[in-house]
């Protein structure tokens, strides 16, 4: 991998691995310039290095094996810690993300389209009676019912670009308190909810739902905790079965007992569905 990057830039540069799970990010310097490179990044990058959305774009050059190398501008800071969730920057970031007409319609001219919340459930209906573990499980069982007694909720909402991971390591912060949101390759259109709910849920307290939300430019009501409910149990079903068919035993544990958790809060909020 990191011959490809020597290639792509020439001679002179020091090129060390970024890290990640991938290996496909790599630092490279020379003199007094600083690049973060990447192999086969998200094909909408360049829209989000206009909106500012990600570090500035410097250039892409695609190699004759077919790979994309992309450089990016180097910019000094660090990673949000999980608390720094919490900031109005990021809510602000997230609105105007999700308000890109921009984005919007590349991803469009791309081929990707929203999955409708009735199709996403039949499928994860069919993983489930296809698999003996997840259809004798009670959990899960339970979970189904509240995807299909809230599915209603889902219905007729709009659709804007989700990135889809947004885990507190993919947010940065620069030394002039910009915040970006990188690592865009889950990208999708989709109901907005599916980006701050995951947010809500892992990183803001309870008590301040409403402030966050505010900052985003949301109403804290049933109908929006409905929906919110409904994706993060289709996520946990979904990465159940995921994890289950990978024989990861320590990850299914896990899941269900987020599960466990979701269903006996929508058991509380919900009494009335």
């Amino acid at each position: 991998m990191k011959r490809l990057f020597e290639q792509a830039l020439g001679p002179g540069w020091n090129i060390q691995s970024a890290g990640g799970l991938t290996g496909d990010a790599y630092i490279a310097e020379k003199e007094d310039k600083k690049l973060f490179l990447k192999r086969n990044s998200s094909p909408f990058l360049a829209v989000l290095s206009a909106e500012g959305f990600v570090p500035k774009l410097v250039w892409t050059k695609r190699m004759e094996n077919g790979d994309v190398i992309t450089a990016q501008k180097w910019l000094d800071g660090r990673k949000l810690e999980p608390e720094e969730m919490q900031r109005k920057e990021v809510a602000e970031l997230l609105k105007k993300i999700h308000a890109s007409s921009e984005l919007l319609h590349m991803l469009m001219r791309l081929g990707i389209k929203a999955v409708p919340t009735k199709e996403q459930f039949d499928m994860l209906y069919i993983d489930v009676v296809d698999s003996p573990f997840m259809f004798e499980h009670e959990e899960v069982q339970t979970g189904l019912r509240w995807l299909q007694v809230l599915l209603h909720a889902t219905e007729n909402q709009s659709q804007v670009v989700c990135h889809c991971d947004l885990n507190h390591n993919n947010l940065m912060i620069t030394e002039d308190e910009t915040v970006y949101l990188v690592d865009w390759d889950n990208a999708t259109i989709a109901d907005p909810i599916i980006d701050f709910g995951m947010v809500l849920m892992r990183y803001i307290p309870r008590d301040d739902w409403v402030r966050w939300l505010d900052s985003y430019g949301e109403n804290k009501n049933e109908q929006l905790l409905k929906r919110m409910y409904w994706y993060l149990i289709a996520e946990t079903l979904h990465y159940i079965h995921w994890h289950y068919n990978r024989n990861e035993s320590r990850h299914v544990q896990e899941r269900l007992e987020d599960l466990v958790h979701l269903n006996k809060e929508a058991q509380m909020m919900f009494t009335d569905c």
